[in-house]
């Protein structure tokens, strides 16, 4: 039999990490909890329905995660990624239960399709569903991109299958908490933007079709290679009224239309403004070294080794 171990970063998710912990309990060898220093009752919540856990101080999402990787006792056979706010939902729980130990040794990643439950309600629509992603691999034969945001799971060799059964990505916390968490996610993209554009430090382009998901490869070229090039005001709105009209957003209801505009536009835009702002500081400044500690200074942020 196939084991399979768990990797869940947390940070003050005590309304979440039980339903996450309790997903995948009927196929998770282990669960390992990466902390970094929640003051409410996650930690308690989590050891006491069987989790290991660890507590690291945050940077960002990736070095947290490869910092869980490298230091976590995994043994299983498989690594899962799960977000503390996501579902495995018994349909794939029984896929994974019952297809894991059967898959060849040639594959060593596996693809699972994420839908997005917002407001109580699934967004089908707007090329939202199903979006597939890299979230299991072999023991020692993935790791995670070193960037501040949009990170992937990547293998180094062998193949990708993808299940047929989604989980869900079902956030309690309300708008509040969601345009909180996505002015962060904006500088964050800000910040990689700007280091594409200076080469401020180390940064991985490292996803391709070969290495994780087609729908992850094809969405960072089109980003990064056309969208990113865009005057600073027609990518978002030309995003959203692709997404709102011609992939049909529209049909997710009134709940669709608020989580379409909100992450489909306001937060596109946000992103590209956040980069005119930074930039105008950074452009007339002549070394790389001067241009990473401006960005550093703007952002809040300890990056690149200087």
């Amino acid at each position: 039999m196939a084991t399979l171990d768990v990797l869940i970063l947390t940070h003050n998710e005590e309304r979440h990490i039980a339903r996450a912990l309790q997903s995948v309990a009927s196929f998770a060898q282990q669960v390992y909890i990466v902390d970094s220093g929640s003051t409410d009752r996650t930690v308690e919540i989590a050891r006491s329905l069987g989790a290991v856990v660890l507590t690291n101080p945050f940077i960002n999402y990736a070095r947290q995660f490869q910092w869980g990787l490298d230091n976590a006792p995994i043994t299983a056979d498989w690594i899962m990624r799960l977000d503390a706010d996501e579902v495995i939902e018994e349909p794939l729980a029984a896929e994974i239960r019952e297809r894991l130990a059967g898959l060849p040794s040639s594959v060593t990643g596996i693809n699972l399709k994420r839908k997005h439950i917002f407001m109580g309600r699934w967004v089908r629509h707007g090329g939202r569903y199903p979006l597939v992603l890299l979230r299991i691999w072999r023991r020692g034969m993935g790791r995670i991109e070193d960037r501040w945001m949009d990170e992937h799971i990547i293998v180094d060799r062998g193949e990708t299958v993808t299940f047929d059964n989604p989980f869900a990505d079902v956030n309690l916390n309300d708008l509040t908490f969601f345009t909180t968490k996505h002015n962060g996610y904006a500088t964050r993209e800000a910040i990689d933007a700007l280091n594409i554009r200076y080469r401020l430090f180390a940064f991985e382009h490292t996803v391709s079709t070969r290495s994780a998901s087609f729908q992850a490869a094809s969405k960072r070229f089109i980003k990064e290679k056309i969208y990113n090039r865009l005057p600073f005001w027609v990518g978002p709105t030309g995003y959203f009224l692709y997404r709102y009209i011609i992939q049909r957003g529209f049909l997710d209801g009134q709940s669709g239309l608020i989580y379409h505009f909100l992450q489909g536009f306001w937060y596109r835009f946000l992103v590209a403004a956040k980069v005119v702002e930074y930039d105008r500081e950074l452009r007339p400044l002549k070394t790389r070294k001067d241009r990473l500690h401006k960005l550093e200074e703007l952002t809040g942020k300890k990056l690149g080794n200087d």
